[in-house]
Parts: C-alpha cells; structure tokens; sequence
C-alpha cells in the first residue's frame, strides 16, 4: 500500500511539474574569469573559443570550469576540423570526469575584436548547443577594450521568441510584425555574479598590496583613447556601408513588386474585356486568373536577419563611442582641475 502511494505521489509530482524558471544570473568563478582573459589575450588580436562546464540551478547558471578549444589547422576539408574539435572536447570532459571535476556543458567563450558578436554564426552556434542542452550562455570578451580600463566580459543568450522565428527561417516584414520582434529583441544580456570561494577570498585579502593606488588605476587615467576611437569609427563606418547595400535589395524587390502589381493589373484588365466581348458572342467567360502565367508567381520576400544583425552591430559601435567619448571627457576635465590646483 505504501509502494503504490509513493508511486501516485510521484506521478502527481511529475505531472504538476512546473518550467524551468527564466535565467536571472550567470555566476562564474573567479579562476573561470582568469582563465577566459588568459587564454584570449595570449592569442589577440586572433579570436579564440572554449568550453564553458557548469551546472543549471534553477534560476542561476553556474560556471565552474572552462578550457579551451585547439586552434583550427589549415586543412583541406572542413569536416575533419569539425571531427578533430569534436574529439577533443569528447576526451577533454572524460578527463575531466575522471578528477571528478564538473563536466557539464553549459555554453562556450569566445573573444571578440572590438565587440563585432553579432553574426549568423554565433546564432548557429547557440541552435546546435541547445539541441543537446536546455539552456546555454555564450561569454564575450573583448580584450582590446579590456585595455580601456573596463572588464569587456558579458553573458549572452538568444531570446526564445527569436529562436521560434529562426527555426521556421520566416523573416519577412508579415511575420516579425506579427510576433512583434525587433532588431532589440535577437539577443538578451544576462547578467554576470562572480564568485570566489573563502580561502580564495581569504587569500586574495592576504595579497591585497597597502598602497591604495595600484598601477591599475593609473592605467585608467590615460589620455590616449584615439586608436580606439578611430577603429570603432571605421567599423561603423563599415556596418553603415553593410546596411546601405541590404537596404538596396529590399529596394530592388520593392520595386519589382510594384512592376508585377501593374503587370497583374494590366493583364486582368485585359482578360476582363475579353470576357465582356466573349459574353456579348454568347460564350462562357475565361478565368480571371492564370496560374501558369508567370507574373502570377508570388516574389520571395529578402529575409531581413542580415539587417537585423547589422542594425545590432551599429548600435554596440555607437554605444562603445558614446562609452569611451564620455570617460575621455571626463579625464580631461580632472587633468585640467589638477593643473589648475
């Protein structure tokens, strides 16, 4: 009797088991970190990838582990890299469980060049990961901006109603207006907890230097923002020129539609007055519409992703000059207090 009441409760409990709560945070230990800005800055400007292991509590994603993935070879064919990669991280997670550390996939790292993430193949990416995992982090990091006295590191997913529309690959303007998706809507920013242990914590005490400027806070303090000002303006300048030309195909189908739209009006026309003289000789009247007639054919809509993606990368770019413009502002306003003290 008690076997078949604990096999009803756990039924209930199957039954009435509720989702998975939305992610709220990424929490990454703090070696994680060291290890993701050690292993992109010994490899920049190249850009680079790893394995992020972890576990999926609740509400809360954590990072507990990471390596990295081997540099791609030159080879002839793209399966065998694909192949090596996989056999590398298949015999990387089985030593690692063998030293009973975390090997559980949760996402993978990637450094980027002046925030440029916003691209098809990270979204590929995120499909493939979540074919085989519920849910999956991406973390960026962008050493040149590190330089800037700003820890470029954040966590990135795909939102769900994006991920919907792009298994059905159905971007034209009917269908994002439907489901109400704009360019803001492709990727959602987690944000990131660090997290230390308290003999890391301890530790860290233990090392903590009695000077209360570090040459960290100087590094902060320089002038000299040109260079990355300039290049984020050229990148701009670039999305621009990308935006200008997907605008132009979108122009070319548009106008194609309307010389299709007066074509069918045309020919309608036409068949009407043909039907009329056709009726007035006594004969039955001909279809109004021909589907064999070619400009009958509905023209395929340009899918409006690229644009998408390109309007994101427009705004990172602005938003990196607004960020860097206002710091240099800043710095020169406390140069110019101390000089005059």
């Amino acid at each position: 009797m008690a076997a078949n009441t604990m096999a009803r409760s756990f039924l209930q409990v199957a039954a009435t088991e509720e989702a998975a709560p939305p992610l709220r945070v990424v929490q990454i230990e703090g070696l994680v970190i060291l290890k993701i800005i050690k292993h992109c800055k010994e490899f920049s400007p190249n850009l680079v990838t790893g394995q992020l292991l972890g576990l999926d509590v609740g509400s809360v994603l954590e990072v507990t582990n990471c390596f990295p993935f081997p540099q791609a070879r030159v080879v002839e064919e793209d399966e065998e890299i694909e192949a090596e990669g996989a056999n590398y991280q298949l015999e990387m997670m089985r030593c690692l469980r063998e030293v009973n550390v975390d090997n559980n996939t949760v996402g993978w790292y990637q450094s980027t060049l002046m925030g440029a993430y916003q691209t098809d193949e990270v979204i590929q990416t995120f499909l493939n990961y979540q074919e085989n995992i519920k849910r999956c982090v991406c973390i960026i990091y962008d050493p040149l901006k590190s330089n800037q006295g700003v820890l470029a590191l954040k966590a990135l997913k795909l939102s769900d109603s994006f991920m919907e529309l792009y298994r059905s690959n159905n971007f034209t303007g009917e269908k994002l207006r439907e489901k109400n998706l704009s360019w803001v809507d492709i990727f959602e920013e987690i944000p990131i907890k660090v997290s230390n242990s308290a003999l890391i914590s301890a530790f860290m005490t233990e090392l903590e230097a009695d000077t209360p400027v570090t040459q960290c806070d100087c590094d902060r303090l320089q002038l000299s923002t040109s260079p990355f000002l300039e290049r984020n303006v050229e990148f701009l300048i670039e999305c621009m020129d990308d935006l200008s030309a997907d605008q132009q195909k979108f122009q070319y189908y548009y106008r194609n539609l309307s010389r299709q739209q007066a074509q069918q009006q045309a020919w309608l026309q036409k068949r009407r007055t043909e039907n009329m003289a056709r009726k007035a000789a006594g004969e039955e009247p001909l279809p109004e519409e021909d589907p064999s007639n070619p400009i009958f054919k509905p023209l395929p809509e340009p899918s409006r992703l690229d644009s998408y993606l390109i309007t994101n990368q427009v705004s990172n770019y602005c938003n990196q000059i607004n960020g860097v413009a206002g710091q240099s502002f800043s710095r020169l306003y406390l140069t110019k207090a101390l000089h005059e003290n």
